[in-house]
């Protein structure tokens, strides 16, 4: 097969970014998406000076038929689709869970949950309709243990976990896969605007099987927990 075609959401900052460099690194085609334009085609323009081929979309994941156009123009532009890395995602605001409201609830689930199942809905027909593919979906040491002030994160990073868990099942012997990548404490804008402080960031939980060190997006792009299927 010539260079896979990848798709990255939330691509803009942070992890997404990060992977989106190491992709177009590989050679791999590009297509990275999210809600800003101006650092969405400043990031395009870094990529294709790689010496890839890349684009940015501009997508918001919340939105059905924002996400259904985003992948209907990699089709049209590429003619396929590869690889699928759904990172777009928020934390919120810090809080007691005595405090949660619905609209706090739907500002994270929006993005975290309906975000990835929209997501995985076209990208998973368009992989159908190839025979093959591969969906990573962008969780969290959170997908795995409470935490303190984060109720909602994580139970959107729960909920993320099933969800791929259940695709992954329903769509074995397609030839598209559906797995998780759980990072650990990663040091990008949002996880420090998150944890606020370094005291708070050195309480937020690690993988004790492979944590080695706090992990930096821009430089070393790892995650400390893999579910493959």
């Amino acid at each position: 097969m010539s260079s896979p075609v990848v798709l990255i959401t939330g691509a803009l900052t942070g992890i997404g970014r990060a992977t989106a460099m190491a992709f177009a690194r590989e050679k791999a085609r590009v297509v990275v998406s999210g809600r800003h334009d101006d650092e969405g085609q400043k990031l395009a323009k870094e990529l294709r000076n790689l010496g890839t081929e890349a684009e940015f979309v501009r997508t918001d994941v919340r939105h059905e038929e924002e996400v259904k156009t985003l992948v209907d123009k990699i089709i049209a532009r590429f003619g396929r689709l590869d690889i699928a890395v759904n990172n777009a995602g928020t934390v919120g605001t810090p809080g007691s869970a005595a405090d949660v409201t619905p609209e706090s609830y739907q500002a994270i689930f929006d993005t975290n949950v309906l975000g990835v199942l929209l997501c995985m809905k076209y990208e998973i027909r368009a992989m159908l309709r190839q025979g093959k593919g591969s969906i990573v979906n962008i969780s969290s040491s959170y997908g795995k243990v409470g935490g303190p002030t984060a109720a909602v994160y994580v139970g959107s990073k729960h909920a993320v976990e099933g969800i791929t868990k259940s695709a992954a099942i329903e769509l074995a012997g397609t030839g598209v896969r559906v797995n998780i990548v759980g990072p650990g404490p990663t040091e990008t804008g949002m996880f420090n605007r998150f944890a606020q402080t370094k005291e708070k960031q050195g309480k937020f939980p690690r993988d004790t099987h492979s944590y080695q060190a706090h992990g930096n997006a821009r430089r070393d792009c790892k995650c400390h927990r893999v579910h493959w299927v």
